[in-house]
């Protein structure tokens, strides 16, 4: 298999973050798949949730991808209200959807960040870090981007050059 994927969960399907996806998604031939087009609820507790697309994605990505990038524009100093959503919903794997969950057992995962600067705040890593520890996925690293007047900064270009070998085969 050894693919890779990129979950882009930003309010903005065409905004910053798509920027810096597109490219690492198009020079390096990586799937996308976009939070902003599925319809996947907050966690609850009594599992009312689950016939929206978190299952279906989470099976798909889990079947056909042997590393997760999650990418999210930095929203008050933490990830993207949909990509935390899309985290906690991860409790339906660990809780209902046992067998599943225990697929991300050995999998990779790598995360990119996005803002208008250089200027991420220490710890931003922290959530994906002990998830993938937790989940025993090994954590690739990750990298945060920023967008100048719509355009990547040859800067992050490079910075995103060189994530990508961490992250393709």
């Amino acid at each position: 298999m050894k693919k890779s994927v990129i979950i882009q969960g930003s309010s903005r399907s065409k905004g910053d973050t798509s920027l810096i996806v597109n490219y690492l998604a198009s020079n390096y031939h990586i799937d996308v798949i976009d939070l902003n087009t599925k319809t996947i609820g907050q966690y609850d507790y009594d599992y009312k949730n689950e016939k929206d697309d978190f299952i279906a994605t989470m099976t798909e990505i889990i079947e056909n991808y042997d590393t997760i990038i999650f990418a999210t524009p930095v929203y008050w100093y933490a990830m993207s209200g949909i990509m935390k959503a899309f985290f906690d919903r991860i409790s339906d794997l660990l809780r209902v959807e046992k067998d599943l969950g225990r697929q991300l057992r050995g999998k990779n995962m790598a995360m990119i960040s996005t803002s208008n600067m250089d200027d991420l705040v220490a710890g931003f890593n922290m959530p994906f870090v002990e998830s993938a520890n937790y989940l025993g996925m090994t954590y690739l690293g990750d990298i945060h981007t920023w967008v100048e007047g719509n355009r990547i900064p040859d800067i992050v270009k490079t910075k995103i050059d060189t994530f990508s070998n961490l992250l393709v085969p």
